[in-house]
C-alpha cells in the first residue's frame, strides 16, 4: 500500500508537493481496504460470470429433462438393477441439483455487501476522516450499481472472513452436485457397446491415439476434475478463514487466489459442459427400452397381481433360464389378458 501511495504521488523519494501519507493515502489502511475490494469483486465475478454460466446449465438439463419425459429406463441403486424410471425423471434430479445450488449461492452471497471501509488498521477508525467510510460506500455503489454498506462490526469483519469461508462452502456444495451429474452422464453413456449405452455424448476428440473410433467422455471428465479442484480450495480457504488473529487475518492472499480460483473454475467449466456436452446429449431409445424388458426388477410390479412369493419365484427361474420376466409371465400364462395389459403399461410408462 505505502509503494502504490509513493507511486500515486508522481515521484518517489526527495520532496514533493503530494505526500504519499497526507495526501494520498489519507487514513486508509490495507486491513480494510483489501477485504473491501475483495468482497466488491468476488461479488461481481458471481453475479457477472458464475451465475449465468450455472444458470444456462441448469436450462439446458431441464431441457433435456422436458425432451426425455417419455423414455422409460431402468433405474438403478446401488449399482443394482431397479424399478424403471425415465431418462426425464434423471434429468430433472439434475437440473433441481443445480437450481438448489444457485438458490444456495444467491442467498449467501450478498454477505460480500458488507464492506469494512473505514475501520482502518484495527477496526476503530483511527485516522480516517468520520464521513470517509459512508461517501466512499456510497460512491462504489454508483459505480457498481450494487447497495454495497458499511459493515455492522469492523472489529469482526476484519478480523475473520467469515462471509468468503461461507461462500466457498456454497461452491463446494455446487461442485460436488456437479460432479455427480458429470459422473452419471459418463456412466449412461458408457460403451457404446459394452457399457450401458443410455444415452449417447457429442464427440467433441478425434478418438483415442492407440484404438481407432473410441471417442472419451472428456467434457464430463473435464467437469469432474474442475470441481475436484474447487473441492480442494475450499480446504484452502477454510484453514486460511480460521488463521485470522485478533484484529487481522494475514492468510488473505491464500484466501482470494483459491476463492476467485474456485469462481473461475466453476463458472467456465459448467459453461463449456452445458455447450459441448449436456446440449447435444440424444437418447439411445432402443437400448433403454431393451434394459428395461431384460431387467429381473420388474417382477415389483408383478406384485399385486401374483403376490410377492409367486413374483420372488417368476425372478429366480427367469434369472437361471436366462429368460425375461415377461417371457415366463406369457409362456406359462400368468397373468389374463386385461392384467398383462396393465402390466405392459405399466413397463411402458403409461399406467
Amino acid at each position: 500500500a505505502s509503494r502504490a501511495n509513493e507511486l500515486i504521488t508522481g515521484k518517489r523519494g526527495g520532496k514533493s508537493p503530494v505526500h504519499p501519507n497526507d495526501h494520498v493515502n489519507m487514513g486508509q489502511s490495507s486491513n480494510d481496504v483489501i477485504p473491501s475490494a475483495l468482497h466488491v469483486a468476488a461479488l461481481r465475478e458471481i453475479n457477472d460470470k458464475l451465475l449465468p454460466a450455472l444458470e444456462g446449465l441448469q436450462r439446458s438439463l431441464k431441457e433435456k429433462s422436458d425432451r426425455f419425459r417419455d423414455v422409460v429406463k431402468i433405474g438403478r441403486t446401488h449399482l443394482q438393477d431397479a424399478l424403471p424410471v425415465t431418462l426425464g425423471d434423471e434429468f430433472s434430479g439434475y437440473a433441481w441439483q443445480v437450481e438448489r445450488g444457485i438458490s444456495k449461492i444467491r442467498s449467501i452471497k450478498d454477505g460480500f455487501l458488507e464492506l469494512t471501509l473505514g475501520g482502518t488498521a484495527v477496526g476503530t477508525g483511527a485516522g480516517s476522516h468520520p464521513a470517509f467510510a459512508e461517501k466512499i460506500v456510497a460512491m462504489i455503489c454508483r459505480e457498481t450499481r450494487l447497495d454495497f454498506r458499511k459493515t455492522g462490526n469492523h472489529f469482526g469483519a476484519q478480523g475473520s472472513q467469515d462471509v468468503a469461508v461461507e461462500v466457498s462452502g456454497a461452491l463446494k456444495t455446487m461442485a460436488v452436485s456437479l460432479v455427480k451429474i458429470a459422473n452419471d452422464i459418463r456412466w449412461l453413456a458408457s460403451g457404446p457397446r459394452c457399457g450401458l449405452g443410455e444415452i449417447s455424448l457429442p464427440a467433441v476428440q478425434p478418438g483415442s491415439s492407440m484404438m481407432p473410433g473410441k471417442i472419451n467422455p472428456v467434457i464430463p471428465e473435464m467437469m469432474i476434475q474442475a470441481c475436484t479442484q474447487v473441492i480442494g480450495n475450499d480446504q484452502v480457504i477454510s484453514l486460511a478463514g480460521k488463521s485470522g488473529n485478533f484484529e487481522l487475518n494475514t492468510m488473505l492472499p491464500i484466501l482470494v487466489y483459491n476463492l476467485f480460483f474456485s469462481i473461475q473454475l466453476l463458472a467456465s467449466s459448467s459453461r463449456i459442459f452445458a455447450e459441448k456436452c449436456v446440449a447435444g446429449i440424444k437418447a439411445n431409445r432402443e437400448r433403454c427400452a431393451e434394459m428395461v424388458e431384460k431387467s429381473l426388477a420388474i417382477v415389483t410390479y408383478l406384485v399385486p397381481f401374483l403376490g410377492y412369493d409367486r413374483a420372488a419365484d417368476v425372478s429366480k427361474r427367469a434369472y437361471e433360464s436366462g429368460k425375461t420376466i415377461l417371457d415366463i409371465v406369457r409362456e406359462e400364462k400368468l397373468l389374463d389378458d386385461d392384467e398383462l395389459k396393465k402390466f405392459l403399461e405399466t413397463l411402458r410408462g403409461k399406467a
